[in-house]
């Protein structure tokens, strides 16, 4: 596959303090790449790096030392921008400008023509979920979530290649969260390259392809989520859940040893054993225990658990 972004040692330093200067490292020895036409996920807690990386990649402030590529250009080409578009955390805009003007305003930046400009700005503003009526408003009139839509409609607006985004669901409730992700989502099928940042562990575990972890501004983990989560289970579990019986009851039925964990939920019964094998041998203790089976599936590592 064709690499789209491509870090490569990429280090940070800030200093820190006013007599005593020292240096704080926020970024240290990034490497990764980003493959076209797939969603990147890039976690981290806070202060782990991930803003201090895309801003390093818009060349909004300057490594240490590294170097990083995008669409097989240096970082430092500046004409690379034109085909790129980026949503930052904290997007501030011109405050008496309406929505349409503002992108109007950003198209004319990319030298979009103006009758085509109009119609990509009204385009986009529809795709975003903004309604027609709020077109005209004066931004400073919107809420954080109608500026997040707007900020999307920006990042979009040259038709970019690839579309970095910081925190793209911050401020949305959960009907804008669903659209956008559904957003999000047709870039991919538009063929677009998407790398983004976000706290919200659901969305990612939905729309990426391969999600990178930072840990204190170091690569603690990148790869396809199901990859990362074999590599840390321990052990393969199947979960049978039951319910119509007790514990005690059941227990008659099974056999015993430490193959069949059984523990009691609101729900019912919590079946927990390692070989699929011994899925049988549950639910036939369950039939004789007059129990209902409720559902058998593997119990997977969520991506929360792998991020903590």
């Amino acid at each position: 596959m064709n690499a789209i972004v491509e870090i490569e040692n990429l280090t940070k330093d800030y200093e820190k303090g006013f007599w005593r200067k020292r240096k704080v490292r926020a970024l240290d020895g990034l490497s990764l790449t980003v493959n076209e036409g797939e969603i990147f996920g890039f976690l981290g807690a806070n202060g782990a790096g991930k803003t201090t990386t895309l801003k390093l990649l818009m060349r909004l402030t300057f490594p240490t030392r590294g170097t990083a590529r995008i669409l097989d250009r240096d970082i430092s080409d500046v004409s690379m921008h034109a085909l790129i578009g980026y949503l930052p955390e904290n997007p501030y805009f011109y405050d008496y400008l309406s929505a349409l003007e503002f992108l109007n305003y950003c198209g004319e930046l990319f030298g979009i023509p103006g009758s085509e400009r109009t119609s990509r700005a009204k385009q986009l503003l529809s795709r975003v979920g903004l309604r027609e009526d709020r077109w005209k408003t004066q931004l400073r009139k919107f809420s954080k979530g109608m500026l997040q839509r707007v900020g999307l409609a920006q990042a979009l607006i040259n038709d970019p290649k690839v579309v970095f985004l910081d925190e793209p669901m911050s401020g949305l409730d959960p009907i804008g969260r669903r659209e956008v992700r559904d957003l999000i989502a047709s870039l991919r099928e538009d063929g677009k390259t998407v790398f983004m940042c976000s706290h919200i562990l659901s969305d990612i575990e939905v729309l990426c392809d391969r999600v990178a972890i930072l840990k204190s501004g170091r690569l603690a983990q990148v790869g396809a989520l199901d990859d990362l989560r074999r590599q840390e289970t321990t052990q393969n579990l199947i979960e049978v859940v039951v319910t119509g019986t007790d514990e005690a009851t059941l227990g008659q039925h099974l056999p015993g040893g430490s193959k069949f964990k059984v523990t009691t939920t609101p729900t019912g019964l919590r079946i927990e054993l390692t070989d699929e094998k011994d899925v049988d041998v549950a639910i036939a203790a369950l039939r004789k225990a007059n129990g209902i089976l409720v559902s058998v599936q593997p119990v997977r590592q969520s991506l929360e658990e792998l991020f903590l």
